[in-house]
């Protein structure tokens, strides 16, 4: 990675192995890894996604409003997002943080409006 770290990623030749080591978990889309990248990087990352023939479902972008993301399931069901911040990131991290309790207040009171206003 650009900063010097790593992700690992496993694939088993033996098929036993992979029953043994490979944690089910039930599909979910919350289940990911999200990395942070520059438009250029998006950008480049949907072109070879493209190239190399993946579509919708394999692939979606979602304009989170604070975020624009691309999604991509991998040969293992894994799925990785490639997130671009909003050009507003560091107002729109100031404005979550100075409302982060009450946010949380109000959600775990029942009211379960969403604070996400970038969309």
């Amino acid at each position: 990675m650009g900063d010097g770290g790593a992700l690992a990623f496993f694939k088993f030749a033996n098929p036993q192995d992979e029953e043994l080591f490979g944690p089910k978990m039930p599909a979910s889309p919350f289940h990911h890894i999200a990395l942070n990248v520059d438009a250029e990087t998006q950008q480049a990352i949907e072109k070879r996604l493209a190239a190399a023939g993946y579509k919708e479902p394999q692939t979606f972008v979602l304009e989170h409003g604070y975020c624009r993301s691309v999604y991509v399931n991998d040969p293992n069901g894994l799925i990785l997002e490639f997130t671009l911040d909003s050009p507003r990131a560091q107002q729109i991290n100031r404005d979550r943080r100075a409302s982060a309790h009450a946010d949380l207040k109000r959600w775990m009171a029942g009211d379960h409006t969403s604070n996400n206003t970038y969309r």
